[in-house]
């Protein structure tokens, strides 16, 4: 999953913000929906059922054949931190590319352009900065999250982070079994067979492979996958295009503003990006799977490239889910039929577009999305169960092959819990939005610890609870008003002025009573943004008006930061390894400066290398928009 995810934004398109309906028939047509062109009779084939059967075979043979190497708790969880950069690489790209984004994003596109592109792209204003923060969680020397949150903080908040972390991969998981099931029954005309049926099939699958093999099964098969997700991404444009007419037909069909790179009528202005970018930053540190994404390579330059270049391969995709969706667009209208949702596009061209074998590899395709990320959620989740619950509350004397046990059979049995929630709720996209708002709030004790030495548990504790009751107050008053009649705010200056109103008219308790409590509220810039900069403030200002860590715990923290893992008892300065955004304050003291390039040359010029692959990325987009313009 991807640490991309955003809350109310990538799975939500919003409808109606820019006063444009998606794609309808023309005057000419009924203007009903044609459900059966969704619903359609394609048919599985022979040769689908051949392509599918092969898949699932051979990735539960070469996950088995992979778990032979497992010999101990420490190659189960972290493949014994011998992962060479390219299947890094795959594995960031695996878990962070789910089905569903390919179907929000061409849904998104169908609807308002190639502009709503930035759905997605948000993160890849912060990816060169993952280049600077993957050493983080290898020096740590720690399996888990939760463990480096232990070391920080003490042992309460590292419970308090085990409970959300092992929450967020179960329900995460439910909600990409489910998704990936109804996508699935969906596409193949919805005769095939169940959502339900798929989820079961898929979760047998990872499930096998993942038991015995850990994170090195999951690891390479997830580099397998990835192959099967980039065919997904752009297997359905070379047929699509030819469906339309090409490039010039598909101009000629659909408005000139849905091949602009940039435009409001997406929905996103500077400041909801700044703030997605914030978002992505902040809460990307604290998700519970991200250790194992930049932890377990062979040496710290391959979880920089596996994290920071396979989360790239990713954003390229991205460019064909959003193509993937303006040809959707140009399909519907020349064919004067209506989709009844927007994010029906992408099953909608799978139907029409796919012919004998090619469903069935597309269906593979989606399961490879989801597999790829459930596996390692996984082992993230009995890592987490095993290390920072067994191992410190149940049976701390437990040795290494009872922990290899414990944490195959934690994985399993919260697995499982994942799949009783991916079979008995129908709608776990808002458990999903829930999550990744946590995750974000989670990520300010995180990164606010690595940056400044001051940082305590008083202040980390309440900066979390506050961020979390500023952001529920401030969605909440948006969606007061004054009587029946009245909509709810539309932006939090709204929603301030309403209830100012509302106080100089003495109707202020009747203004807050029409307000919905939510546990999930559709994500807006205005309220995370001031509960983010108030967790931040409070983070600093109570850590200063309380007492410190413990000093030896904090020496102990960042001598860690400051030791190169790829050489033991080596000052990471003498390598050029020294770390850029460690200890913020520290760039204040003229130390900092010392040698500046040959202590920080590994940082440096991965971090401008990452940049030009952004601008690269960015031109060819631009570029693939000129075409028979």
């Amino acid at each position: 999953m991807t640490s991309d995810a955003m809350p109310g934004v990538a799975h939500s398109p919003p409808v109606g913000d820019s006063g444009r309906d998606w794609p309808k028939a023309d005057k000419h047509s009924s203007g009903k929906a044609d459900n059966s062109m969704i619903l359609g009779s394609a048919g599985f084939t022979h040769w689908d059922w051949i392509v599918l059967i092969v898949y699932f075979v051979g990735i539960v043979a070469f996950g088995l054949w992979m778990s032979r190497k497992i010999r101990s708790s420490g190659g189960y969880f972290l493949g014994d931190r011998q992962l060479p950069w390219w299947v890094m690489m795959g594995q960031a790209f695996g878990t962070g590319t789910n089905a569903e984004n390919p179907v929000a994003q061409t849904g998104a596109s169908c609807q308002h352009g190639f502009a709503t592109i930035w759905y997605q792209w948000k993160n890849m204003l912060i990816t060169p900065f993952y280049w600077l923060m993957s050493p983080w969680y290898r020096r740590s020397n720690r399996t888990t999250v939760g463990e480096i949150i232990e070391d920080r903080y003490g042992r309460r908040l590292g419970l308090l982070y085990t409970v959300f972390a092992i929450a967020f991969f179960v329900f995460n998981q439910g909600a990409m079994l489910k998704g990936a099931g109804k996508i699935i029954s969906v596409a193949t005309g919805g005769q095939i067979i169940s959502p339900n049926g798929v989820v079961v099939a898929m979760t047998a699958t990872f499930i096998l492979y993942s038991f015995f093999g850990g994170l090195i099964a999951s690891a390479y098969t997830d580099f397998v996958q990835g192959f099967l997700i980039i065919v997904l991404s752009f297997m359905l444009i070379p047929a699509g295009l030819s469906a339309v007419g090409g490039f010039q037909e598909m101009r000629a069909t659909i408005p000139p503003d849905f091949f602009t790179l940039y435009s409001d009528v997406s929905g996103l202005d500077a400041f909801t990006i700044a703030m997605l970018a914030i978002n992505g930053l902040v809460g990307i540190t604290a998700q519970p799977h991200i250790l194992s994404m930049n932890a377990t390579g062979r040496t710290e330059r391959a979880g920089r490239i596996g994290q920071m270049y396979g989360n790239l391969v990713k954003r390229l995709c991205t460019i064909g889910w959003a193509l993937t969706g303006l040809v959707v667009a140009a399909m519907v209208l020349q064919r004067g039929i209506s989709l009844p949702d927007p994010e029906h596009a992408f099953g909608y061209a799978c139907l029409e577009l796919l012919g004998p074998g090619l469903v069935g590899l597309m269906v593979a395709c989606v399961l490879a999305a989801n597999m790829s990320t459930c596996s390692n959620f996984m082992v993230n989740t009995g890592a987490l169960f095993t290390r920072n619950l067994y191992a410190h509350y149940i049976k701390p004397a437990a040795d290494d092959r009872e922990l290899l046990t414990v944490g195959r059979l934690s994985g399993l049995a919260l697995t499982g819990l994942g799949i009783l929630f991916a079979l008995t709720v129908e709608r776990v996209l808002d458990a999903f939005l829930f999550t990744e708002t946590i995750a974000a709030f989670m990520g300010i004790m995180f990164l606010g610890g690595v940056l400044w030495k001051r940082a305590n548990r008083y202040g980390a504790f309440t900066a979390t609870i506050a961020a979390f009751g500023v952001y529920y107050a401030l969605n909440f008053l948006m969606t007061c008003h004054a009587g029946p009649a009245d909509a709810p705010s539309k932006t939090l200056s709204e929603a301030w002025v309403r209830m100012m109103d509302a106080a100089r008219s003495d109707a202020l308790w009747g203004f807050l009573g029409n307000g919905e409590l939510r546990l999930l509220y559709k994500w807006t810039p205005g309220p995370y943004g001031w509960a983010t900069l108030i967790g931040f403030t409070l983070f600093v200002v109570v850590s200063l008006l309380t007492r410190p860590e413990e000093q030896g715990r904090i020496m102990e923290f960042f001598n860690k930061m400051r030791y190169t893992s790829d050489e033991e008892g080596k000052l990471a300065a003498e390598r050029g390894q020294d770390l850029l955004m460690l200890d913020l304050p520290g760039w204040l003291t003229p130390q900092r400066w010392t040698g500046f390039f040959r202590r920080y040359r590994e940082d440096l010029v991965g971090f401008i290398l990452g940049w030009f692959a952004v601008g690269a990325l960015v031109l060819l987009a631009r570029g693939i928009l000129q075409i028979d313009k």
